[in-house]
């Protein structure tokens, strides 16, 4: 059973590089050996700060957390991944430098994982994966800006209400400590924005 779990998870995968256009089935067949599976269970960590950033992971399934611990010892959680998504550190995984964030399984998830020799020997044979690798880049800066842009300087009720509109899956999937985190407010705000969201007008 568990082989064939893995099986479709490889599925999710290739199905995924199909999906982009640029890379060829052959390529695609060629491109899969060098990525290893990797489970980790909720908690486990995917690359810790201050450690060697030596792996860029694609999520076949589950979910993970990317944070700084700050100088009180909390974290500030500065995104989310899931399925169908590639999780780093880039910059310093391209700098092979150490991670100023550490990554984290926030659900039970299966991560197809490639070290940077690899990386590398595979941008140098399929010459599509820059642009695959383009896209991902372009894809981290976006979601960059959209943060900056959304959850800037606005209200909690504001920040709430805009995951509610455009970030639904967290709301489902994000515990509540982790997503007050992420928009950069207590968990007592984040509750009580939900409270005046979804209390019915009382006239």
């Amino acid at each position: 059973m568990k082989g064939q779990k893995e099986c479709e998870m490889t599925d999710v995968f290739e199905n995924y590089l199909s999906s982009t256009g640029g890379l060829s089935a052959e390529e695609i067949n060629f491109s899969m050996q060098f990525f290893k599976p990797m489970r980790l269970k909720k908690g486990d960590f995917f690359i810790r700060e201050d450690e060697s950033c030596r792996h860029i992971g694609f999520i076949a399934s589950g979910a993970v957390k990317a944070y700084a611990i700050d100088k009180e010892g909390k974290e500030n959680i500065t995104c989310f991944k899931f399925e169908n998504e590639f999780v780093t550190s880039f910059p310093e995984f391209v700098a092979h430098e150490k991670s100023r964030r550490s990554i984290r399984a926030i659900e039970d998830s299966l991560i197809y994982r490639i070290d940077y020799s690899n990386y590398q020997h595979l941008l140098g044979e399929v010459t599509a994966w820059n642009g695959v690798i383009k896209s991902v880049m372009e894809r981290e800066y976006n979601q960059k800006e959209r943060y900056l842009l959304n959850y800037n300087n606005r209200s909690a009720v504001d920040k709430y209400r805009h995951v509610l509109s455009s970030e639904p899956m967290l709301v489902q999937r994000i515990a509540t400590q982790d997503l007050a985190s992420y928009l950069g407010i207590t968990q007592r705000s984040l509750t009580r924005a939900k409270g005046q969201i979804h209390r019915p007008n009382v006239l």
